[in-house]
């Protein structure tokens, strides 16, 4: 039996499009699943293309994503407009263009990824390849290179496999046998002492601020709990900071909000036995902002114009608690 499933037809139809005068910038929205997954296709278009580079929207700050770019040598660059202006194709990956509004821009020729697919924003490019039950794109990309008979580089195999790790909370969250199946056959051309480096390198002593302000702000409401950061350098501590508490016991969700640049940015995670947190995200914002995510796993972020006026915590209450303060506990 094939390790992996067959994909001629989609090798086929994503090598037709590369051709030696095109210059491709692939952008992501950076996490390591999709830092290992825009690593893993511009390896594909090696020696297929004029030139491929990789381009993130976001400032990279969580020590571990710093940790594997600087490990896996992962040639990512700030996404700008000068930078944009040198390519002429674009690929995006780990994300769909109506995930976040610097996409929508780009005309994009290649787009794959594993987030649910919304029936009011179906993703329009020459070629699609969207999975949502598949757990991190990164286990997409290990099938694509072993069906073009590329044997993943050490740094590579360590940069996918540690995608796989981070996407499925090394497979506590939903997964599927072929993220077991990419993760064994990853091992054997990754370092382990490398990945394990990187997992290591997870917080700053400054974000520390950030955790005393939500163990200060922490409520119960119903079956969850809910913290308010305040206002942080970087959103992605609201998701160390959330990722933390689900380790709490008979917590069904988690709730962490902050702002940054002019955006409230809430995370939502959850047990994956009760509440959806992608339709829980879309529906506490009711269409405001953007919200989206898995089942498991959700993000919303909206600008902070668009609250007239409310306070981000007190706006966030209201909305959790459904304006009924009886149901939220200060712990």
């Amino acid at each position: 039996m094939a390790l992996f499933r067959q994909l001629d037809e989609q090798v086929e139809q994503l090598l037709s499009l590369f051709n030696k005068e095109d210059n491709w910038l692939i952008l992501i929205n950076a996490d390591p699943d999709a830092l290992g997954s825009a690593l893993a296709l511009k390896r594909i278009m090696t020696r297929r293309v004029n030139a491929a580079a990789i381009a993130q929207i976001n400032e990279i700050k969580r020590p571990d994503n710093l940790s594997m770019i600087r490990y896996c040598r992962i040639p990512t660059q700030k996404l700008i407009p000068n930078l944009a202006a040198q390519y002429d194709k674009f690929a995006l990956v780990d994300s769909q263009p109506h995930h976040n509004p610097e996409f929508k821009q780009f005309d994009f020729s290649v787009v794959i990824d594993h987030h649910p697919i919304v029936q009011d924003n179906l993703v329009q490019a020459d070629y699609v390849d969207i999975r949502p039950k598949y757990g991190a794109v990164c286990t997409m990309m290990t099938e694509y290179l072993y069906n073009m008979k590329i044997r993943p580089p050490k740094l590579l195999a360590t940069a996918l496999m540690y995608g796989i790790r981070c996407d499925t909370k090394t497979f506590e969250r939903e997964f599927i046998d072929a993220d077991m199946a990419a993760f064994k056959y990853l091992s054997k051309f990754a370092d382990s002492k490398l990945m394990n480096r990187i997992s290591r390198s997870e917080f700053h002593l400054d974000w520390m601020r950030y955790f005393s302000r939500a163990f200060y702000n922490l409520r119960r409401i119903g079956h969850g709990l809910f913290a308010h950061c305040g206002n942080v350098d970087n959103p992605d501590i609201l998701v160390i900071v959330a990722d933390f508490f689900t380790r709490v016991h008979n917590v069904a969700w988690v709730v962490v909000s902050g702002t940054a640049d002019d955006k409230l940015v809430c995370i939502f995670r959850g047990d994956g036995l009760r509440r959806d947190m992608g339709t829980m995200a879309q529906k506490i914002m009711n269409g405001l902002g953007s919200a989206g995510g898995h089942k498991q796993a959700a993000r919303a972020e909206v600008a902070l114009a668009e609250l007239d006026g409310v306070d981000p915590e007190i706006f966030m209450l209201k909305r959790l608690g459904h304006g009924r303060k009886s149901s939220i506990h200060r712990i």
